[in-house]
């Protein structure tokens, strides 16, 4: 039975069989000589754990669970490699209770229930108490782990749970409220550093029979990237090539044979999933491009849906990027469209090349909170019946009923623009729109004012007088502007009020 914690799960020696011939056990695998190098390097006591020393200060949840002194249910969450299992060897070797062990990638309802029946019996009997180890808890469905609640309450049986995905997510409520939540982090360099050279030198490792490089030693920490297991199998795989050619010492090449690809802590379904994905947003929010691209590479290599990421970027061109680049949705959508057209490994080129383009875009959310805003008011009730001459005019008897009527055709002015009511009455002089100063669009932001003065009817603000100590701008002396960047010549409007009138290039590059 193979556990995603750091050992794996077996039928001691002498165990008994779990009912009704579940693949279950009782206990461990006994260690033995041939057994792969992270089982037979399981720390024995509670001292020898590496890397959680949060949890392991006297009195705290951890060591009460090992010495027994305290009957509670745990959950224990951490990546791969971070001593889940170990914790579960140790329990199960400190004391004298009855335990039990089982993955939740082979068992159901009715073996809890045999194990919990089991339990209860022996209770009532003065016999010892049950601790149930249940690895890979968050593969249990919600029957199942409500098959647990009523023996975990009444502490029939003691709980000790391992998961890798957040148990927030993973685990039902009335469980988790059952239970103390453990949080194993990863273990870092110099953790996984110090396990394996105590495994080169002690004598249930390699006892000192090879010596381990220190360009070896930096590889295989690097790409073990907190993963104890993968540290141990790599340094096992090299030794094994190393006594094969007939030397004495691991170096970088053996090492690099042993494992030439890093270990990827991401989870399609889980939270680490999440966790990725946000970083890579707020990356390309943030205008980090390298980051963005990081977050980019560590999606791909862990094999995430390019679809997915396609979409993102998508959503991600007009949530944040917006009008202050309008280009920057037709190359999301155009990356979009590579993904499927493409597939991968080729279309990583074009989602890296749409990551550039949004990570260093000016950045604008004005289109975000304008239609944020809109939603808002109407689910407030705001917005009254559509203005009568708005309505629909094309079908027999409409303009019988006034539709259509006083609507003015925008193109028959020589400005392209009209006074005209378009909104429901009570929503008059609201502004949803408000554009940033960045990018393209501050184009639209010196244009938007005069649209909408004339379309509501404003009279233009009063000119504001030139203080006689500020030159006046005259013909010969006003600045330069960008030959892309075109301004009206008046608040009232004149022929191009509409042209897009694009942006200052120099300007741009500021933002």
């Amino acid at each position: 039975m193979e556990s995603d914690a750091l050992f794996s799960l077996g039928e001691p020696t002498g165990s008994r069989s779990a009912p009704d011939g579940h693949a279950g056990v009782d206990g461990f695998t006994a260690v033995a000589d041939d057994s792969p190098l992270p089982v037979r390097m399981r720390p024995v006591t509670l001292d020898e754990l590496v890397g959680q020393e949060h949890l392991l200060a006297p009195g705290a949840p951890l060591r009460q669970l090992v010495s027994g002194g305290a009957p509670m249910s745990v959950i224990l969450w951490g990546p791969p490699g971070s001593g889940k299992t170990t914790i579960a060897h140790l329990v199960a070797g400190a004391t004298d209770r009855r335990f039990v062990a089982m993955s939740a990638l082979s068992a159901g309802v009715k073996d809890v229930r045999a194990v919990i029946e089991t339990a209860r019996r022996q209770r009532r009997s003065g016999g010892p108490q049950t601790v149930l180890f249940i690895d890979e808890v968050h593969r249990f469905s919600k029957t199942q782990q409500d098959s647990l609640l009523a023996a975990v309450e009444d502490r029939t049986v003691t709980l000790l749970a391992a998961t890798t995905e957040n148990p927030y997510f993973s685990v039902i409520s009335p469980l988790l409220s059952r239970c103390v939540l453990l949080t194993l982090q990863p273990l870092d360099d110099e953790a996984v550093r110090g396990l394996l050279r105590r495994a080169v030198a002690d004598k249930r490792g390699l006892d000192g029979a090879l010596t381990l490089t220190t360009e070896a030693e930096d590889h295989l920490v690097r790409l073990a990237a907190g993963d104890v297991r993968k540290a141990l199998t790599a340094l096992e795989a090299a030794a094994a090539s190393a006594t094969a050619l007939g030397g004495g010492r691991i170096d970088l090449a053996t090492a690099e044979q042993a494992v030439d690809v890093a270990a990827v802590r991401y989870d399609r379904d889980g939270d680490a999933h999440y966790d990725v994905v946000s970083a890579f947003i707020k990356s390309m929010r943030g205008s980090d491009v390298d980051a963005a691209v990081h977050w980019l590479a560590r999606m791909l290599v862990a094999g995430e849906d390019a679809r997915f990421i396609a979409r993102r970027l998508v959503i991600f061109a007009s949530e944040d990027v917006g009008m202050a680049d309008p280009t920057a949705l037709s190359v999301a959508t155009a990356a979009a469209h590579a993904v499927e057209y493409v597939g991968l490994p080729e279309a990583q080129l074009n989602l890296a090349q749409a990551v550039i383009h949004l990570a260093t875009a000016p950045k604008s959310n004005s289109a975000t909170t304008a239609i944020g805003a809109a939603i808002a008011d109407v689910r407030a009730g705001r917005g009254g019946p559509v203005p009568r001459g708005l309505r629909d005019a094309h079908y027999a008897g409409a303009r019988g009923l006034g539709h259509g009527t006083g609507y003015r055709y925008p193109h028959d002015d020589q400005r392209g623009v009209v006074t005209q009511q378009y909104v429901p009455d009570d929503l008059v002089g609201t502004d949803y729109y408000q554009p940033s100063p960045h990018g393209a669009e501050r184009s639209v932001a010196g244009r938007l004012p005069l649209l909408r003065r004339i379309v509501r009817g404003l009279p233009a603000p009063a000119a504001r007088p030139t203080p006689a100590s500020e030159p006046s701008v005259t013909a010969q002396n006003a600045p330069a502007l960008s030959p892309r960047v075109a301004r009206p010549t008046t608040d009232t409007g004149a022929p191009g009020l509409m042209q897009d009138s694009g942006t200052d290039a120099a300007g741009e590059g500021q933002q």
